[in-house]
């Protein structure tokens, strides 16, 4: 349950985490082994500092081509080698990944075909560092319908469809990203996209605050040409506020970021999850009571919990005490944006155990053959199995996007100053309205005596723009 500002444009910090127990307890997982196995991992893993924004880690599958897409010279069928991927072969079977996502994303597909025509984003150049999904592909290849030229990375090491990524390379995207990256992987896709002889960014859309750090670091001159930033992510709005306060934005940045603590709590609900809360704000743990969830601290269920997940964008959130206590079979994940909110290094000692269960899973064995399971090292699990999330979720953020970065590149000088906004509600309210008729839902319309009477127009917007 996370909002980031109040009606005044205050930054308004919280965090929420989700302690999941199952009704059905009785679970064959909670049957200790008696034997442990131990294997050796081949693992670089690096921490996040204080002063960076870094959430990348590597993990080796031995299943995959161990060749780095560093190494490899790759071109497109039209000879195009601008990009850096897994394997460009993969390609076709990306594409259909694309084109399934186009069938998911009616109001972005709405949009891009009504406005095509008309280019609202002729002239923009977007660098983009997000989750290089078959949704992200389609948010992109609707940017160059709109006329801008992209260039792309991924800003989770663990997130990219490789075969999307292929896809978009064949289809003549500047793509730099693949699934499991290095930390220096991670760094040198961001700067492959922004550091182009010939190419300079006039819009920068991210999601965590990565890119526009690296920007800030090595390229602040860019900012000069830089119209605005659109950011995705609570870790990259809150970091977008704390420039601003310190006078440090150069830019308007827009903050189209959506709640993923609220979606989360209610999808488990209604699959039959007991949901607990904790929270640090009285305002949001009033809504999560009245929603029915318990509102617990750590401490009290930490030893009951079947699944931890963490949605934070802090740190130490869930240090080793708490996994020292966690039951046999406990499931622990990450939706935050970094690595820190979970303290993995502590698990990192000799009389602990390592042992990989497939890709992106891990188990960690304790001496008496308790085990928790460690789903992507916690570095962002939510876009890794994307497949959970529902329709509507995967789309709205999409298409605010988009509307997002046609408002910034468009807006005359000075409406918007160097500060962080919200979109504008009446392009909410368009956002919403693209997505009805999936639903078949039929909205009411104001007479012109009734919008009067309300002082509103009948077109909208019908909230104020602090309204969440």
């Amino acid at each position: 349950i996370e909002r980031w500002t109040d009606a005044s444009g205050t930054l308004d910090v919280r965090q929420t985490l989700l302690w999941i127990q199952f009704a059905d307890q009785k679970q064959e997982f909670n049957k200790r082994p008696t034997k442990i196995g131990r294997r050796s991992l081949s693992r670089s893993i690096s921490q996040s500092s204080t002063d960076s924004y870094g959430s990348a880690a590597s993990y080796t599958d031995s299943s995959d081509d161990e060749t780095s897409p560093r190494d490899k010279q790759q071109k497109n069928s039209k000879g195009n080698g601008d990009f850096c991927i897994k394997n460009i072969k993969q390609a076709d079977f990306g594409r259909r990944e694309i084109e399934i996502a186009e069938q998911e994303m009616p109001a972005l597909m709405a949009l891009r075909k009504r406005a095509q025509g008309e280019k609202p984003l002729a002239g923009a150049k977007v660098v983009g560092c997000t989750h290089i999904t078959a949704q992200t592909a389609v948010l992109m290849e609707t940017l160059s319908a709109l006329g801008a030229q992209c260039r792309w990375a991924a800003c989770n090491i663990y997130s990219t469809q490789n075969e999307v990524a292929a896809a978009l390379a064949e289809g003549g995207f500047s793509v730099f990203a693949w699934k499991g990256e290095s930390e220096d992987d991670f760094w040198w896709c961001i700067d492959r996209c922004v550091n182009l002889e010939g190419w300079q960014p006039n819009m920068i859309l991210d999601d965590g605050g990565d890119l526009t750090h690296w920007i800030y670091k090595k390229y602040p001159n860019m900012f000069k040409k830089i119209k605005g930033i659109v950011e995705e992510s609570v870790t990259g709005v809150h970091r977008l506020y704390q420039l601003s306060k310190a006078g440090k934005l150069c830019v308007p940045a827009m903050n189209v970021n959506d709640s993923v603590g609220k979606g989360c709590c209610a999808a488990l609900k209604a699959m039959g999850s007991i949901v607990y809360v904790t929270e640090i704000d009285p305002i949001c743990a009033l809504q999560a009571c009245m929603d029915g969830f318990r509102l617990v601290k750590l401490n009290e269920v930490i030893r009951q919990v079947d699944i931890v997940i963490t949605c934070t964008g802090n740190k130490n959130v869930v240090v080793r005490e708490y996994l020292d206590r966690m039951k046999n079979g406990c499931i622990v994940c990450n939706m935050g944006h970094s690595n820190t909110e979970i303290d993995v290094a502590s698990l990192r000692t000799p009389e602990l155990t390592w042992e990989r269960v497939r890709s992106q899973v891990d188990h960690v064995i304790w001496p008496d053959g308790k085990r928790i399971v460690l789903l992507a090292e916690v570095i962002y699990y939510h876009h890794h199995h994307r497949h959970i999330n529902t329709r509507l979720s995967m789309t709205a953020l999409p298409q605010s996007t988009a509307l997002a970065l046609i408002e910034l590149y468009n807006a005359p000088e000075g409406r918007y100053k160097q500060d962080v906004y919200l979109l504008p509600k009446k392009m909410d309210e368009y956002v919403a309205s693209l997505h009805l008729p999936t639903f078949d839902a039929h909205l009411t319309e104001l007479s012109d005596e009734q919008a009067k009477y309300l002082g509103l127009n009948k077109n909208g917007p019908f909230k104020p723009n602090y309204y969440r």
